[in-house]
C-alpha cells in the first residue's frame, strides 16, 4: 500500500513530455503515441522535438494551451522545502537546556514533597514553551513569507510574441528565449542558438562553460555531453538561443536530483554563533556560582531542599533563555522592514554584515541612474540629429528629417532596430530586454520601422550574440541575394573594425584623421552623461563571413539615462555615516566623470578616474599604487576580474565590501563581496543567484537604507544583550552574596523564575524590534570581527550587577531594621525592589549623549507596552491570591511600597547620572 501511495503521488508530480495527450504528439516508430520519438530528446531534431509537442517554435504556444497544460501537469517547481509545523516548533522549545533545568527543578520539589512549588515550576515550563512556541512561530512564518518575495521570470514565446512569465508557470512545449545571464528555468531542447554556452558545474561538476547548439548527439550520451540540451538550475553564460521545453519540476535532472538527496541541515549563521559562544560561557561561569551558592548554603546549615532550588534556579535566571527567541524576531522583522524598503536579503548572516559595511562598490547603469534610456542624439557624416522631443522626431541643425528620405539616418535606425535581442508589444506599452535596446526599438517605431516588419522583409539568418571581451554584436539578415551585417558595440572597437563611412551617397573610405575625429566627438558625447554606441553594417556575399571587419561606420547614437533624484542624498548620507562610495563601470571614463558630478560623488570636473587597462594584478601592485587605488572613487572600462581585484584590495586593507552588479559577468565579484547586491528588475538570475541581497527597485538609495536596518538590527540585538545579562547578572549576584554571607535570601527560587520569565521577555522583546537610534548612520562602521558583547559592555553588566545588587540588599536590611518587619515581609520588599528595578533598567539602554526624555527608547512603543504589562504582572504576583500564595509574597503596606519605588529608582538614577556626566562604564 504505501509503495503504491508513493508512486501514485510520485506520478501526479512528474511533468515529463510522455504525459501530454495523445492528440498533441506524433506517434512514434514502434507503434506507442510519441514515446520513442520523446525519449532521448537530445538525440532528435529540434523540428521532430517541437512536432510531437504540438508547438510551432515562431509562435509558442497560445494562452488558452498553456493554461490547459498547467492545470493538467502542475507548476514548474521542485518539491518546494517543507514549512516546519507547529508541532516542530512546539517539541523544538523542550530541547532548550533551560527547559531541562527547569525539569530538574520541579522533579527535586516533586521528590522533596513540595508538590506546590513543583506544580509551579510545571506552570513555568508551559509559560515559557507558550511564548517561545508563539514568538517563534510568528518569526518563522516571517521568514517563509519573506522567501516568497522573489520571483524568477523567464522569456517564453506565446501567441506570437515574447514576453516574461514566473518560471514556475512554465509547461512542455513553450518555447522560451534564453540569452547571457539567464539561470535555466526546466529542461530544454534548443532549436537555435549562437555562440551559446553554459555553465552545467551544478550538475556535471565540470567547472568550465560547455558550447551548446541545436544538432542532435547520441541518445546514450552522458549528460555533460548532451549539447543540444539546457538543463534546469545551470546557466547560460554567454550568447543566446531559443528552446522548447521539454521536462518541468520534478521531471527535470535537476528534480531528480533533488529527489535523492535528503536535506542537509543548514550551518548556523555568524551571529547564532555569537549568540551560541555566549550562551556557553554563561553555563559554564553560572554552574560553577550555583554549585558554590549550593555548597555554602548547606555548609552554613540551610535547607537541603532550599539550596538545591536555589542552585537550579540561579542556573536557570542566569542563562536569558530568551535570547534566542527574540534575536530570531529581531532579525525577522528588519529583513521585513528592508523588504518593504525593496532590499530582499537572501541570507540571514547578511544582516549583521551589512551593519558593518565600509565601502560600496556600484555600477552606474540602473543605479546611480534611472536605467530609462532615451535615444537623443545621433551624429552622422552630414552632422549631429538631435532624436527625441514630445513626438519622437528628429531635427538635424533645428529642421525636422524625414528619417524615410535620410537615407543614413533611416541606415542607423534600421541597423539598431535589427542588431537588438529586446522586444516591443502592445504598442510600447510593454517591452522586454535590455533597456538600451528597447530604446532603439522605440526610436526606431517613430521613425515607422517596426522590427517585426523588417525581419519578415530581411530574415535574421545569424547572430552574433555580444561578447563582453568583443563589445560588439552583429546579426545577419537575408538581402536580396547577399547578407547583411548590422553591428551595434563600443565606439573604438567599431571604429577600429571599420574601413569605410556611410555618406548620403554611399560609403566612401574612412581616414586615420577621421577616425581620430570620430573618437573625439566620442568623448564629447560621454561628457555630457550620455550613453554612446556605434553602428556599422557591411554587406557579405557568404552568410559565414567574419561580421567584425571591413564595416562600413554608420554613425554614433548618445543615449540619456539621467541620475536618480534621490542619489545624491544618499551618497551623502553615505559619506557622513563613514561609508566610501566607489563608482565601477564599464562605460567611458568622461561619462563616469559626468554622472559622479551628478550624483555628488565629486565635485571635481576633472576627477581622477582609474581606467581599466591601466590597473595591474593585485601581486604587481607597488604600496604607492596600493594607496592610489585604494583613495580612487572612480573606475572606468573595468572587467570582471579587475572588479574582483579591487574588492580584494579593499577586504586587505580591512574594509567590508558592498559590491553591486546585474550581469552573469558580476556573479564572481558578487560572491568575492562581503556582501553582493544585484539588481531585481534588471539583472540577471545568475546574478541574483550569487548575490546576498536583491534590490527589487535597482536604486542606490536602497542599498543605502540597507545599510541603514542592518546597523539598527545589529544594535537592537546587542542592546537586549545588554539588558538581558544585566538583569541575569544581577539576579545571581543577589543571591549568591547572600547565600555566601548566610543570611536570609533576598529572592527565592520561584521569584527568581518569575522575575526571569517577565523582565526576560517582554522588555528585551521591546528593545528588538525598535526602530534604531536616530544618528545611527551618523558613526562609522563597525569592525567585522567586534564581537557582541565588548570588553567595555562587559564591564558595564558586571557593574550594573553591583549597583542592582546594593539597592535590592539595602531594601532588606531597610525593611528589617528600619521597618522592622519580619523576614517574609522583607523577602518580599526585595523581590519588588529588584522586579521594578529591572524593569526601569531598561531605560538605561538609551544611547549615550541622547536626550533623557527623547531617545530611541522613549520613542519605542513596545518598550512603553512591555513595562505597562509587567508592572500588571508583578502586581498581580503580589495582588492575586493564588499567585501570591505560590510565590510566597506578602503585600507591603504604603510604608514599604515607598521603599520599594525608591530603592527600585537607584539603578536607574545611577545609570542615568553615568551617562549624563560620562562616568566611565555606565555610559554604555
Amino acid at each position: 500500500m504505501i509503495w503504491k501511495t508513493f508512486t501514485k503521488r510520485s506520478r501526479a508530480r512528474v511533468t515529463d513530455v510522455a504525459d501530454i495527450p495523445l492528440a498533441t504528439r506524433r506517434a512514434g516508430d514502434d507503434g506507442s503515441p510519441g514515446q520513442t520519438l520523446l525519449n532521448q530528446p537530445w538525440s532528435k531534431t529540434a523540428e521532430a522535438v517541437a512536432a510531437a509537442l504540438a508547438v510551432r517554435v515562431d509562435e509558442g504556444l497560445t494562452g488558452e494551451e498553456a493554461a490547459v497544460r498547467k492545470t493538467r501537469y502542475g507548476p514548474n517547481r521542485l518539491r518546494a522545502h517543507p514549512r516546519r509545523s507547529l508541532w516542530r516548533i512546539l517539541f523544538d522549545q523542550g530541547k532548550s537546556l533551560i527547559v531541562g533545568l527547569l525539569v530538574v527543578a520541579a522533579a527535586v520539589a516533586f521528590l522533596f514533597g513540595e508538590v506546590l512549588e513543583g506544580w509551579a515550576v510545571v506552570v513555568v515550563i508551559l509559560l515559557n514553551t507558550a511564548i517561545g512556541f508563539f514568538t517563534e512561530w510568528r518569526a518563522v512564518r516571517s521568514m517563509e513569507a519573506l522567501f516568497t518575495l522573489g520571483t524568477v521570470t523567464t522569456r517564453v514565446r506565446r501567441d506570437g510574441q515574447v514576453r516574461k512569465i514566473p518560471a514556475e508557470d512554465l509547461v512542455p512545449g513553450d518555447v522560451v528565449v534564453v540569452e547571457g545571464g539567464d539561470v535555466v528555468t526546466a529542461d530544454l531542447r534548443l532549436v537555435e542558438s549562437s555562440k551559446l554556452q553554459a555553465d552545467e558545474s551544478t550538475l556535471t561538476g565540470e567547472s568550465l562553460p560547455v558550447g551548446k547548439h541545436p544538432a542532435p548527439v547520441a541518445g546514450q550520451a552522458p549528460l555533460a555531453e548532451r549539447s543540444s540540451m539546457l538543463y534546469k538550475g545551470t546557466a547560460v553564460t554567454r550568447g543566446s538561443g531559443t528552446a522548447v521545453v521539454v521536462k518541468t519540476g520534478m521531471a527535470t535532472e535537476l528534480g531528480t536530483i533533488s529527489a535523492l538527496v535528503a536535506e542537509a541541515e543548514e550551518g548556523a549563521t555568524p551571529l547564532e554563533q555569537r549568540l551560541n559562544r555566549l550562551g556557553r560561557r554563561l553555563i559554564g561561569g553560572t554552574l560553577a556560582v550555583a554549585f558554590l551558592v549550593v555548597f555554602t548554603g548547606i555548609f552554613t546549615g540551610k535547607d537541603l531542599f532550599l539550596m538545591i532550588e536555589t542552585g537550579l534556579a540561579l542556573a536557570v535566571a542566569a542563562i536569558p533563555e530568551g535570547l534566542p527567541v527574540v534575536a530570531t524576531i529581531a532579525l525577522a522583522r528588519g529583513l521585513r522592514r528592508m523588504a518593504r524598503r525593496n532590499a530582499l536579503v537572501n541570507r540571514l548572516s547578511s544582516v549583521e554584515t551589512l551593519g558593518a559595511t565600509g565601502v560600496i562598490c556600484t555600477d552606474k547603469t540602473g543605479t546611480l541612474t534611472e536605467n530609462r534610456m532615451t535615444l537623443t542624439r545621433l551624429v552622422l557624416e552630414a552632422g549631429p540629429i538631435e532624436a527625441g522631443g514630445a513626438d519622437g522626431d528628429f531635427r538635424l541643425n533645428g529642421t525636422p528629417v524625414d528619417p524615410q528620405a535620410h537615407p543614413v539616418l533611416r541606415a542607423a535606425l534600421e541597423t539598431g532596430v535589427l542588431c537588438n535581442n529586446a522586444s516591443l508589444y502592445e504598442g510600447e506599452a510593454q517591452a522586454t530586454g535590455d533597456p538600451l535596446e528597447v530604446a532603439l526599438l522605440v526610436a526606431g517605431t517613430h521613425a515607422g520601422l517596426r522590427r517585426e516588419e523588417l525581419v519578415k522583409k530581411r530574415p535574421e539568418v545569424r547572430e552574433e550574440a555580444f561578447d563582453a571581451d568583443v563589445k560588439m554584436m552583429a546579426t545577419v539578415h537575408a538581402y536580396d541575394d547577399q547578407w547583411r551585417v548590422a553591428v551595434k558595440g563600443a565606439p573604438e572597437p567599431v571604429l577600429d573594425a571599420a574601413t569605410a563611412i556611410l555618406t548620403d551617397i554611399g560609403p566612401r573610405p574612412l581616414s586615420e584623421e577621421e577616425r581620430a575625429q570620430w573618437l573625439r566627438r566620442n568623448e564629447q558625447l560621454a561628457a555630457e552623461g550620455l550613453r554612446v554606441l556605434a553602428l556599422a553594417t557591411k554587406t557579405v556575399a557568404d552568410v559565414r563571413a567574419a561580421p567584425y571587419v571591413d564595416l562600413v561606420f554608420i554613425g554614433l547614437i548618445g543615449l540619456m539615462d539621467p541620475p536618480r533624484q534621490e542619489v545624491r542624498a544618499a551618497v551623502e548620507a553615505c559619506r557622513r555615516a563613514g561609508i566610501e562610495v566607489v563608482m565601477v563601470t564599464g562605460d567611458q571614463p568622461v561619462t563616469a566623470q559626468g554622472i559622479a558630478r551628478a550624483v555628488g560623488l565629486s565635485s571635481d570636473p576633472e576627477a581622477a578616474v582609474v581606467h581599466g587597462s591601466a590597473m595591474k594584478p593585485l601581486d604587481r601592485l607597488s604600496d604607492e599604487e596600493r594607496a592610489r587605488m585604494l583613495q580612487a572613487r572612480l573606475f572606468a572600462r573595468v572587467s570582471p576580474k579587475q572588479k574582483l581585484d579591487l574588492i580584494e584590495l579593499h577586504q586587505q586593507a580591512g574594509h567590508i565590501v558592498a559590491m553591486t552588479g546585474d550581469g552573469v559577468n558580476d556573479a564572481p565579484a558578487l560572491k568575492k563581496a562581503d556582501i553582493g547586491v544585484a539588481m531585481g528588475q534588471r539583472g540577471t538570475q545568475v546574478a541574483r543567484e550569487a548575490a546576498d541581497m536583491v534590490l527589487q527597485d535597482d536604486a542606490f538609495s536602497t542599498i543605502v537604507a540597507a545599510v541603514e536596518e542592518g546597523r539598527a538590527i545589529f544594535e537592537n540585538i546587542r542592546t537586549f544583550v545588554r539588558y538581558l545579562l544585566s538583569c541575569n547578572v544581577s539576579e545571581v549576584m543577589v543571591v549568591g552574596l547572600a547565600a555566601l554571607v548566610g543570611t536570609t535570601l533576598p529572592i527565592l527560587p520561584l521569584q527568581i523564575l518569575f522575575l526571569n520569565l517577565v523582565t526576560d521577555v517582554f522588555p528585551a522583546l521591546a528593545l528588538g524590534l525598535g526602530a534604531g537610534a536616530a544618528g545611527i548612520m551618523e558613526r562609522p562602521p563597525r569592525q567585522a570581527n567586534e564581537p557582541l558583547i565588548t570588553r567595555r559592555h562587559g564591564l558595564g553588566i558586571v557593574l550594573y550587577g553591583v549597583v542592582f545588587t546594593a539597592a535590592v540588599l539595602a531594601a532588606m536590611v531597610l525593611a528589617r531594621q528600619w521597618l522592622g518587619r519580619s523576614p517574609a515581609e522583607a523577602v518580599t520588599i526585595s523581590f519588588l525592589t529588584l522586579a521594578f528595578a529591572q524593569l526601569w533598567h531598561v531605560f538605561n539602554m538609551r544611547e549615550p549623549g541622547t536626550s533623557l526624555w527623547r531617545n530611541e527608547i522613549t520613542r519605542n512603543g513596545y518598550v512603553w507596552g512591555a513595562v505597562a504589562l509587567c508592572t500588571a504582572l508583578i502586581l498581580g504576583a503580589v495582588y492575586v491570591p493564588g499567585l501570591a500564595a505560590v510565590l510566597q509574597v506578602h503585600p507591603p503596606d504604603p510604608a514599604g511600597w515607598i521603599l520599594v519605588a525608591g530603592m527600585s529608582l537607584v539603578p536607574l538614577l545611577v545609570g542615568q547620572l553615568g551617562k549624563r556626566f560620562g562616568a566611565g562604564i555606565l555610559v554604555i
